[in-house]
């Protein structure tokens, strides 16, 4: 399959809903971001690397970081589903609700509660974003990659909800360091920059079943396939369902307006572009995956 000339096809197919949506316009760095950008890359388990558009220009990956660090942690064992859980909520990403029923239990690993546990786990073996960009600069090829830090700043200026949560789940003794470390690890890792080439370079070790690009495992194949299923059932926030209809792959998006989509044994795909639907999706990224899986056939399903 010429995968060159079919991302240049969906690049035409959705040139149409290219701007639609709205920034994040919460976080006021991004909010300036140009809304008609539009990039998608597709790596293979064999090391092609294939791109459209703005595909190497760097983006805030925001919330696709999650994945990186839930395999992180993975990789050192399986006590985190102890203080987190692996059902979709229903409710939106930084929705305090559920922690209150659930006694300080996030619902998953990808809505912001359960992300800030992911991330106090990482941190007991040292500062959580070292570990991350470490993984991420071996993984990508690009020894470059770093946290953006105007981005940064913004994010924590406006980090009252997740301080909120954070504080809320340490007061069910769910939060194993202090909640101002916590939070700033966790706001640097989302505030991390990095193109779609090397989002999905960094992702193919889901496609390998665990197995990263230097060939060393980092994960055992059931860790590997129980990160795919949680991406699938929780990863697009509360229109996972949605996404699993259009696109029937694993998939993980950032209100930076990327996604990551994963095909298992094939390859790591990428989209880029920064309008959102009302569930924080990025417009164009979910119509160009539906195109994709459609054009390759390429589904779990």
């Amino acid at each position: 399959m010429n995968l060159a000339a079919l991302l240049d096809r969906i690049a035409v197919d959705v040139a149409p809903e290219v701007g639609r949506g709205a920034v994040a316009d919460y976080i006021p760095a991004l909010a300036r971001i140009e809304p008609h950008r539009f990039g998608m890359a597709v790596a293979e388990v064999d090391g092609g690397l294939h791109g459209v558009g703005d595909w190497e220009r760097p983006f805030s990956v925001q919330s696709m970081s999650k994945v990186f660090t839930l395999a992180l942690v993975l990789s050192r064992g399986d006590g985190v589903w102890a203080r987190v859980g692996r059902e979709p909520s229903g409710d939106p990403f930084n929705s305090l609700v559920q922690l209150e029923h659930e006694d300080g239990i996030p619902r998953n690993p990808f809505i912001n509660a359960g992300a800030l546990v992911v991330t106090d786990e990482l941190a007991r073996r040292g500062d959580a974003v070292d570990a991350l960009l470490a993984f991420l600069r071996e993984e990508s090829g690009r020894p470059d990659i770093d946290v953006d830090p105007e981005v940064a700043e913004s994010e924590a200026g406006h980090a009252d909800r997740n301080r909120a949560l954070a504080y809320f789940m340490a007061s069910y003794g769910n939060m194993r360091h202090p909640v101002p470390s916590v939070l700033d690890q966790y706001v640097r890792q989302c505030s991390i920059a990095m193109s779609c080439a090397d989002v999905a370079r960094s992702a193919l070790f889901l496609a390998r079943h665990g197995v990263r690009n230097d060939g060393t495992r980092l994960l055992e194949l059931s860790a590997a396939k129980r990160i795919n299923a949680v991406m699938l059932t929780c990863g697009t926030y509360d229109a996972a369902g949605e996404f699993a209809y259009r696109v029937g792959l694993p998939g993980k998006s950032g209100v930076g307006g990327g996604i990551l989509a994963v095909v298992p044994g094939r390859c790591a795909v990428c989209v880029w572009s920064p309008g959102l639907d009302a569930r924080g999706n990025s417009v164009a990224g979910v119509s160009a995956l539906d195109r994709f899986t459609t054009l390759t056939g390429w589904s779990i399903f």
